[in-house]
């Protein structure tokens, strides 16, 4: 930095701290002068490529696969090793594009190298995909083989990115956590083979746990939230598509008021499942905002992970064979969950959408009561949809609520 004082054509003392590619500034009248000084500290919004979202599709394919992993039941109960490997293959892959979306989203160029990069993780994701099935015990091997590939593909775009410039803490900390689970994950393969028992849950909560140190340090410039937020939402829509997938099935059968029925609160519960995110993402959350958003994509593991719950949820609600019991309560824990981590993310809110303690205890009140009355008209499914429907509109007009006074007070 060099100090000097200059004179304006207003003989107005200015004494410049400024960089050196600032001095023109000194050289223009005021208006000319806060034109430049607002194109210099404007940063352009990183738009979402069209490379990102072919990218995406592999991940359509992959929650279809993930979902299909639920339908095998015995006895009218959800087997537990299914389940299992439901909750790992799912949140494996969520990982696995926060990772990616992450590196595009700091160091992502739109270039060669991000094309081979990308393409390279959708070929090996069709592997991933191939070992979410019934059999995945014979898939263990290639599943986990190309998971760590993956890994150790995003943990080198770091290396190259880094070569010959100054070193980033965070990001070192970022690679460490790639090249770390990436082995943690070649381990599950002999570890398997030797004892047959499988720990994959072992690097999906050291990556989830690891990824999300560096969150400290909430303020970066290079972090574009905006784009990163957009990312999110582009996922949350997919997931919302196999949900659209998933009731249609509700609209088969003979054209009875039965059939209509149930089929217009399927609908309306999914309609209003995406009107609260959509609220949040439009209305509440600050997308402008400098965050290292780290802790907002970990919260989007769960969200999106609640959201595949209860597109199976809803599928299961037809299939007489499963225990009511069981799917009335798994239907529960989704929604539970879903709206638990999307209240979470008030967290990055406007400072007017900052809510008080009675708000989450009028929220809680709410869903203790809706848990109730499942299980107690759990044999009368007619009740039983309707209140399903209630309850996600009644939150809907919460969120909206926020949403709409965030809006005003930002107009006025």
């Amino acid at each position: 930095m060099i100090v000097r004082a200059v004179y304006n054509n207003t003989n107005v003392l200015f004494v410049d701290f400024a960089p050196p590619q600032w001095y023109n500034l000194f050289d223009t009248t005021l208006t000319e002068r806060s034109d430049k000084m607002k194109e210099l500290l404007h940063k352009d919004e990183k738009k979402v490529e069209y490379l990102e979202l072919i990218y995406d599709l592999i991940f359509v394919y992959i929650i279809g696969r993930n979902n299909s992993l639920l339908h095998h039941t015995s006895d009218g109960k959800i087997q537990g090793e299914m389940m299992l490997a439901y909750v790992l293959c799912t949140l494996a892959v969520i990982q696995i594009w926060n990772f990616s979306t992450y590196y595009i989203n700091v160091c992502g160029k739109n270039g060669l190298r991000e094309h081979i990069f990308l393409f390279t993780n959708m070929f090996l994701l069709y592997f991933v995909a191939e070992g979410t099935s019934e059999h995945w015990q014979t898939h263990h091997t290639q599943y986990h083989a190309a998971w760590g590939l993956i890994l150790l593909n995003i943990a080198l775009q770091y290396v190259i990115e880094m070569k010959g410039k100054p070193r980033s803490s965070w990001k070192i900390h970022i690679l460490v956590t790639l090249i770390a689970e990436a082995l943690l994950v070649f381990a599950m393969i002999p570890i398997y083979k030797l004892t047959g028992k499988d720990f994959s849950y072992v690097p999906i909560v050291f990556g989830i746990i690891s990824a999300s140190i560096p969150a400290a340090a909430e303020n970066r410039s290079d972090v574009d939230f905006a784009h990163l937020s957009e990312r999110a939402m582009l996922y949350v829509v997919f997931t919302f598509g196999e949900m659209v997938i998933a009731i249609a099935g509700y609209f088969k059968g003979s054209f009875s008021f039965n059939n209509i029925y149930f089929a217009l609160f399927a609908f309306l519960i999914v309609v209003g499942l995406f009107l609260s995110y959509g609220t949040f993402y439009d209305k509440i959350i600050d997308r402008e905002q400098q965050n290292s958003g780290l802790v907002y994509m970990f919260l989007h593991i769960f969200i999106i992970f609640g959201l595949n719950n209860i597109t199976t949820s809803l599928e299961f609600m037809r299939d007489e064979q499963i225990e009511l019991l069981q799917k009335i309560t798994f239907l529960l824990i989704s929604f539970v969950m879903y709206y638990i981590f999307l209240l979470l993310t008030l967290r990055f809110a406007k400072l007017t959408c900052k809510l008080r303690l009675s708000f989450y205890l009028r929220l809680a009140a709410i869903t203790v009561s809706f848990a109730a009355l499942m299980i107690l008209s759990r044999k009368q499914m007619y009740i039983n949809i309707a209140i399903s429907a209630a309850y996600v509109f009644v939150l809907y007009a919460i969120i909206y609520r926020i949403g709409k006074k965030n809006s005003e007070s930002v107009h006025h």
